[in-house]
């Protein structure tokens, strides 16, 4: 059993929760203090936590299954647990739904917008894992979905959408559709011959790469807005200036001659930018809360 849960977890990245997580905590954070005036109880941060590990979990394993087939014919994916046979699908179903069940479970214990809006969530997690197979904008939709964590945290320690949550959320849909398009980079040409949609394979990897960029100029403008709206103070501030540093490396560590640091633009600055935004954030609103 702990093999199988071992494979499982490696099969759906669970290391890259550091993605979506962070600004999830980070929306929570904000959204109370700015219409609460305080912070989120640890209860629901608790909440909060299960809540996108059951979103994430699931969504990452129904990709693996509907994309089964794909990863099989993929070289970069054919030893993925699935077309490897190291994990069955009916497994795979099993964890799938324990997962909607610990979503279901950990939103019915946040605000009531929460639990009302969880279906269109649960919507853009089954959606986005078919739109490659009729639509280059993919990578949108992705960033539409992985938005809906920093908007997710904000309505459920609030009950209520604010300009603020919004910025927010389109804030973060333009830096993960960016990065999305970055990734996909790799699979431009098997794509373009399996007849799969995406940026790179219809308009091709320079085109992908300048839209990245303008989508994190976008990021950096939604960044520095949030700080004017929410009066946040000059932590924030190293935290974005930081995070601007990161932004301009990871472009600086791919171009459409060389790929080769996809992963480290791909994975390990995002996930830096992530953490640093909340940390920065977190240290920011704990010394105005005790000053």
């Amino acid at each position: 059993m702990f093999t199988k849960l071992k494979i499982f977890l490696e099969m759906i990245k669970f290391e890259h929760s550091v993605f979506a997580l962070p600004f999830a905590f980070m929306g929570a954070i904000l959204g109370s203090v700015v219409l609460n005036g305080h912070l989120p109880s640890w209860a629901q941060i608790g909440w909060i936590t299960l809540a996108m590990v059951g979103a994430r979990t699931a969504a990452m394993a129904l990709n693996r299954v509907i994309d089964k087939a794909i990863d099989k014919r993929n070289p970069r994916t054919e030893n993925r647990a699935i077309p490897a046979g190291l994990i069955s699908i009916p497994q795979v179903i099993i964890y799938i739904i324990i997962s909607f069940a610990l979503l279901f479970w950990a939103t019915s214990n946040l605000s009531a917008l929460s639990m009302k809006l969880l279906p269109i969530a649960v919507f853009f997690l089954v959606f986005y894992s078919y739109t490659k197979r009729f639509t280059w904008t993919c990578h949108f939709v992705l960033g539409l979905t992985l938005g809906l964590a920093p908007l997710g945290g904000w309505i459920a320690v609030t009950g209520h959408f604010t300009w603020s949550s919004l910025i927010f959320y389109l804030t973060v849909v333009c830096w993960s559709s960016g990065f999305d398009l970055i990734y996909a980079c790799q699979d431009a040409e098997f794509d373009r011959k399996e007849g799969l949609h995406s940026l790179p394979s219809r308009f091709g990897i320079k085109a992908a790469l300048n839209t990245a960029r303008i989508l994190h100029v976008l990021t950096a403008v939604g960044l520095v807005a949030l700080f004017f709206i929410t009066h946040l103070s000059w932590f924030y501030l190293i935290g974005l200036v930081i995070a601007y540093v990161i932004l301009y490396k990871e472009h600086r560590l791919v171009s459409p001659q060389d790929l080769s640091k996809l992963n480290t633009a791909f994975f390990t600055m995002n996930g830096i930018l992530s953490l640093v935004m909340f940390a920065f954030t977190l240290i920011d609103v704990l010394v105005r809360q005790h000053s």
